[in-house]
């Protein structure tokens, strides 16, 4: 019996710490602004892999100038570079698609 308790204990601490890492994955920088964007991260995530293929490895809402004022704003690595891709959270259009410079932010 104690064992299976201790089973139980270890299984349920695993499943917490998965649940917790899959809710990790989906906030982003900036997601209090998702309220007043137009398009969904999910939309602008395709419309910057469209733009720029590769793997997105940080990505962020905020408010920029230019287009609408709000953007998303993704870096894409294809290879050694990463690109920085940025989506106007209001109409989906590219403002940005250019590389990372050597400061990035």
């Amino acid at each position: 019996m104690k064992n299976a308790y201790i089973r139980f204990i270890v299984a349920a601490g695993a499943a917490g710490t998965l649940l917790t890492s899959a809710g990790l994955a989906t906030a982003y920088t900036g997601e209090k602004l998702a309220g007043r964007a137009k398009v969904s991260i999910e939309q602008a995530r395709a419309i910057a892999l469209k733009a720029h293929p590769g793997t997105i490895t940080d990505e962020e809402l905020e408010r920029e100038s230019g287009g609408s004022g709000l953007r998303y704003s993704f870096d894409i690595k294809q290879g050694k570079v990463t690109q920085e891709v940025g989506v106007d959270a209001a109409t989906g259009r590219v403002l940005e698609n250019k590389a990372e410079g050597a400061n990035p932010d």
